[in-house]
């Protein structure tokens, strides 16, 4: 991993807050000229730094305004069980990410779905089917105490 520098902490910071800006709206507001902020973009997405640009989707707006984050405990980490998990997590169009932890729980899933009786028949079709489940928890989110926000940057 490359050391980065302020102006690039302050490109990251700028393309975070709004990925739509103009190479030159983005150079503007790094101080920069519009060929040299082009060139860090582009050196910044060749090393990995930078994985995409997306827009962000309001969830409600779409459809969707259950989100539940759920718990899943294996009772086997052998490494085809967790290839299985894996790959059947990220085969699932509700699960809009996934993380793989430490401590009780192996996994933490966040799902969006339209209603409740959406959410108990993704459970009953997709997530009990999984192999090698012990334990499934569910905690729904009723509200969005703080967005998504910009990495903080060291």
């Amino acid at each position: 991993m490359r050391e980065l520098d302020d102006i690039d902490r302050h490109i990251l910071l700028e393309l975070q807050r709004d990925g739509r800006l103009t190479n030159q709206e983005l150079a503007d507001r790094v101080g920069l000229s519009p060929s040299p902020c082009l060139r860090r973009v582009r050196q910044l997405q060749d090393d990995g730094i930078i994985t995409g640009f997306s827009a962000e989707v309001a969830p409600v707006a779409v459809g969707l305004p259950i989100t539940a984050w759920v718990s899943l405990t294996l009772s086997s980490h052998a490494a085809e069980v967790v290839d299985e998990v894996e790959a059947r997590l990220r085969g699932i169009p509700e699960v809009i990410e996934a993380y793989l932890l430490a401590g009780d729980d192996d996994y933490l899933a966040r799902v969006a779905v339209a209603s409740f009786d959406e959410y108990e028949n993704l459970m009953r079709r997709e997530l009990r089917a999984i192999p090698s489940i012990a334990a499934i928890k569910t905690t729904f989110a009723f509200g969005i105490t703080k967005p998504r926000s910009p990495l903080p940057l060291p």
